[in-house]
């Protein structure tokens, strides 16, 4: 049977700093017990942060590696990088350009993308779009990076204990064997913009003393996000590509979600009728880390438990800031 040009994920990798904070650092930095809160109500023990001098380009450099390292491949041999982040080397130019630098990536186009929480879905999306539709891309590394532990407020309780650092990278690879990227898509709603994120730095804001004294460069909690929409929204999605695709969602054998509240994900998986033991979560050792939870969660299913089996079904769901939504569905 032929199959049309798809792209497949082949390797993954991921990377974190070597600094360990633990939840009671916590306690003694605000002067009350938020162990107890962290370990009931989102299951973060631990996370890493990023030392002073350390840079975001480090840690991806490193996960690319793994991940080239596992598909056997030397970095000549990718054609396209694809970095998404929403805490970058620079704001400009592109973290991509600086990693490619760095690896000697020769034959690889760059680019980065910020759709924050959800921009390594949307990255894959992207990625596997170029594979199919022109031959020239035979490998692309898509990579999902975060080091917000430098953007947080640490008199700020809302945000302080929860965020952290690290990278993930996937390799796609073009195949015509029925396996890759079944289906995806994207959502946004675009009125809770201003509800989170980081405020200060671009050309609306820029940098002055004043922001600085204020910490407006900071991550931000503006307004509390309803806690039903990401479970509304993601049992929404996923429905949608496993009905576009003519599988049950109870064919599907992982998922992979967005990692800062587990409680969001358990209510999904309850709306889906799915067993918690599909989702794959990583945050309880490694906290919140944005758009790279997902890559992250991946590697360590894939290279640590081998849990990723040839034809499994995958979903992954991602959302953040924005608010952005994106989800894809592939065969391994």
């Amino acid at each position: 049977m032929l199959h049309k040009r798809n792209a497949k994920i082949i390797s993954s990798g991921m990377a974190v700093p070597k600094k360990v904070v633990p939840n009671q650092y916590f306690n003694e930095l605000l002067g009350e017990d938020v162990d107890t809160w962290l370990q009931n109500n989102v299951q973060i023990y631990n996370r890493r942060w990023a030392e002073e001098g350390d840079a975001i380009s480090d840690l991806i450099v490193d996960a690319c590696q793994e991940a080239l390292n596992h598909a056997r491949l030397k970095p000549e041999a990718i054609d396209l990088l694809i970095i998404a982040t929403d805490t970058p080397e620079f704001v400009s130019p592109s973290t991509a350009s600086v990693v490619q630098d760095k690896m000697q990536l020769i034959n690889a186009g760059t680019f980065d993308i910020n759709t924050a929480c959800a921009g390594f879905v949307t990255a894959l999306d992207t990625a596997s779009k170029f594979i199919q539709a022109d031959a020239q891309y035979k490998h692309v590394l898509v990579v999902g990076a975060y080091m917000m532990s430098k953007y947080l407020n640490l008199e700020d309780k809302k945000t302080v204990t929860l965020f952290a650092d690290g990278a993930g990278a996937v390799v796609l690879k073009a195949t015509e064997d029925g396996s890759g990227m079944l289906q995806s898509l994207l959502k946004t709603r675009g009125e809770f913009n201003s509800w989170m994120g980081i405020y200060a730095g671009g050309s609306k804001t820029p940098l002055s003393q004043k922001v600085l004294d204020e910490k407006q460069e900071k991550l931000q909690f503006v307004q509390k996000i309803p806690t039903e929409i990401n479970p509304e929204i993601w049992t929404s999605m996923i429905n949608e590509l496993c009905k576009k695709e003519g599988v049950s969602v109870s064919e599907v054998d992982h998922f992979f979600f967005t990692q800062i509240n587990i409680n969001t994900i358990f209510q999904t998986l309850n709306k889906l009728g799915v067993d918690r033991e599909k989702a794959i979560t990583i945050m309880h050792e490694y906290g919140y880390t944005g758009s790279a939870c997902i890559p992250m969660a991946y590697s360590v299913a894939d290279n640590e438990e081998k849990r990723i089996k040839d034809g499994d079904l995958i979903m992954f769901m991602g959302s953040g800031g924005g608010l952005a939504f994106a989800c894809n569905l592939f065969r391994k």
